[in-house]
């Protein structure tokens, strides 16, 4: 069980092919998960392997860290840490960071496989040196706005994924976020693709004359303005 608290269901950022770069639409909303009640924050920058913790807007601490593979990345939006754990076991380190990602299990934790650290190699967790999380887990209260920076739709040389029901990730909690303000869903904008939102796919898709087969594709995309 524990080793599914760092699992990411299914890829949410890029995926495993490329293709001829991708013009993504960047005024999309964002995914705010949070409501702040700390002087801290911190930003994570998966591209650098880098988290930073500010307090009053200054920056205090930065640490070099380990993130998802391309197959499970790290969740890109804006979170909470909810949670505050100690000694999951070595694959965790001696600390633990929750975040209040709906779809999945993820945190800040400390690592038993240290030369992972400044690589894209875990299942989406934020992997930190143990020393460093021990840091981290004495300075930054339950209520810490955190930032994992990068487009929900992944990067500009490959396409976002196509999404069924059964799919999990901020793309899912993105598509569930337009067809909403649209007034096609009706449901939590939660990030898991069930029957509700295949439903409310389905009846865009009949009003935009596709076939209504409740599949997210490049032109579902398009159609709402997600990439051009």
């Amino acid at each position: 069980m524990r080793y599914l608290i760092c699992m990411l269901l299914l890829p949410l950022i890029v995926l495993a092919w490329p293709v001829p770069v991708l013009a993504i639409n960047t005024d999309v909303d964002p995914l705010p998960i949070y409501a702040p009640t700390s002087e801290y924050r911190i930003e994570v920058f998966p591209l650098q392997h880098r988290l930073t913790v500010f307090k009053e807007e200054k920056i205090i601490k930065k640490f070099r860290v380990a993130v998802g593979n391309p197959s499970t990345p790290t969740p890109v939006g804006d979170y909470t840490i909810v949670y505050k754990g100690k000694n999951w076991g070595p694959s965790f380190g001696p600390r633990w960071l929750g975040l209040n990602v709906p779809w999945g299990y993820y945190g800040i934790h400390g690592t038993n496989r240290p030369h992972s650290i400044g690589q894209h190699q875990s299942h989406g967790c934020i992997r930190m040196h143990n020393a460093d999380v021990l840091q981290l887990y004495e300075l930054i209260p339950i209520g810490t706005k955190v930032t994992i920076h990068g487009h929900v739709l992944g990067d500009m040389n490959h396409e976002p994924r196509d999404l069924a029901e059964g799919d999990v990730g901020g793309d899912v909690q993105l598509i569930q976020s337009r067809l909403k303000s649209s007034g096609y869903f009706a449901g939590e904008c939660n990030g898991k693709f069930r029957s509700d939102t295949t439903a409310a796919i389905k009846r865009f898709q009949r009003d935009r004359h596709l076939r209504p087969n409740g599949v997210v594709s490049r032109t579902l995309y398009e159609e709402l303005g997600l990439i051009e």
